[in-house]
């Protein structure tokens, strides 16, 4: 992983997904949640732009989106990008759930309650909400390999 260290990321770290869903409890409007998310995706520390690379393009995203992964002891390290504001945000959703986690812990945890609990679908287009399974969904396969590669 180049550029930004594992312990750089907030999220997986000090942003957990329990964290995000007390946050967005406080706001009464999703004009509000949409801010908030968007703020998320400016924590998300930079990726180096030599890995903006086919082989790291997620596929089904309306905007263009790169996820660079690492293994360090034991736990899938994740870097991402997007060329979207708001798909920054929702990286750093699924990042909260998904970075610094062994990989069995990340096929074990329930992504679509989290999404029922964040009551993310309802809100996005459903070109966004494709998006974001791919996302999802690229993670996942990730986690796959590399539980099955230890």
């Amino acid at each position: 992983m180049a550029g930004a260290t594992a312990t750089d990321n907030p999220f997986g770290h000090r942003i957990k997904p329990e964290d995000i869903l007390d946050t967005l409890g406080f706001f009464d409007s999703w004009e509000d949640r949409y801010k908030y998310i968007i703020e998320l995706g400016r924590e998300l520390p930079p990726m180096a732009p030599e890995l903006h690379t086919e082989d790291r393009l997620v596929r089904g995203c309306q905007s263009q989106v790169w996820i660079d992964t690492a293994v360090e002891n034991g736990r899938l390290q994740l870097t991402v990008d997007s060329d979207a504001f708001i798909v920054k945000g929702l990286l750093g959703l699924i990042l909260a759930a998904y970075n610094n986690r062994p990989p069995a812990q990340i096929l074990a945890f329930d992504i679509d309650h989290y999404f029922e609990q964040l009551d993310l679908f309802r809100h996005l287009s459903p070109t966004r909400g494709n998006g974001l399974r791919a996302m999802v969904q690229r993670i996942q396969d990730i986690a796959r390999q590399a539980a099955q590669a230890s």
